[in-house]
């Protein structure tokens, strides 16, 4: 067994010994799934009080762990936006002078916090490929004096970065919505210096997810069809060449009836997982 933070434990009898459910690239059209991943965070980014499948904002973030103290020094008009699925910043080790990457970072509530935590030595660039949300985080820093974030537009799997730049590799709710993700933790793997850690929250499963399912568009956007088992995506992590050491489950609730069917179906649910590159 693997002990997680909380007491939570990882049958190792249970882990999957080969990695099909981290390329979903064969299951789904990825033009169709990104145009509709970008609907919907565009929606998030200029709308944040549009209905949507999953919870929004201030409220969301103080239940997942958030200190409020750190919320403070983060812009409103971020968190109004924030979409994340748990809090790992205290997971991170973030230290003053850190150069940090966060992918998929939305609007900048993780981005922003992290700034906070490394400080004017620090850097922390945000990437994303929804041009509103990008363009969100920017006027955002701009408008609030943080000189020490950027934001730009790209793609999780296929990172504008050179080998071995970052200090920290931040991530929250993002990488299910990737039918790549084997190629992400690779990308996440490059670009983090020897030593470094990686801190993301994300939703997986218990159970794999039935083709069908996992072929429906509409639920990737929702952050439920591109779920894989836990199990499936430690060892995406482990073929990446990270070492984790720390999992833990998040008080994450989807607000629509199809996601919580799926979830009570699959066992959909929100984990936080630290890692560290050798």
């Amino acid at each position: 067994m693997e002990a997680g933070e909380r007491g939570h434990m990882i049958p190792t009898e249970t882990r999957a010994t080969h990695l099909p459910q981290a390329d979903a690239s064969s299951l789904v059209d990825r033009v169709e799934l990104e145009r509709q991943v970008k609907e919907v965070y565009r929606s998030v980014a200029t709308d944040p009080g549009a209905p949507q499948h999953f919870e929004l904002g201030r409220a969301l973030a103080l239940r997942l762990g958030y200190p409020q103290q750190l919320l403070d020094f983060i812009p409103d008009a971020a968190i109004d936006s924030f979409a994340g699925v748990g809090y790992h910043l205290d997971l991170a080790a973030l230290r003053p002078g850190d150069h940090v990457l966060d992918l998929g970072s939305g609007s900048g509530t993780d981005a922003f916090g992290a700034a906070v935590c490394v400080g004017e030595t620090g850097r922390v660039v945000g990437v994303d490929f929804t041009d509103a949300q990008v363009a969100r985080g920017t006027s955002l820093a701009e408008s609030s004096d943080f000189t020490n974030v950027e934001f730009l537009e790209a793609s999780i799997d296929e990172l504008p970065f050179d080998d071995e730049t970052f200090d920290v590799v931040l991530s929250n709710g993002v990488i299910n919505l990737s039918p790549v993700k084997d190629r992400v933790f690779a990308e996440a793997a490059r670009v983090l210096r020897p030593g470094g850690h990686l801190a993301i929250s994300d939703i997986v499963s218990e159970t794999p997810l039935k083709e069908a399912t996992r072929r429906n568009t509409e639920l990737w956007s929702a952050c439920i069809a591109g779920a894989i088992p836990a199990a499936a995506y430690l060892d995406a992590l482990a073929e990446a060449g990270f070492k984790v050491s720390t999992t833990r489950g998040n008080d994450y609730r989807f607000l629509s009836d199809r996601a919580r069917d799926a979830c009570a179906t699959y066992g959909v649910e929100s984990k936080s997982v630290a890692a560290r590159k050798p």
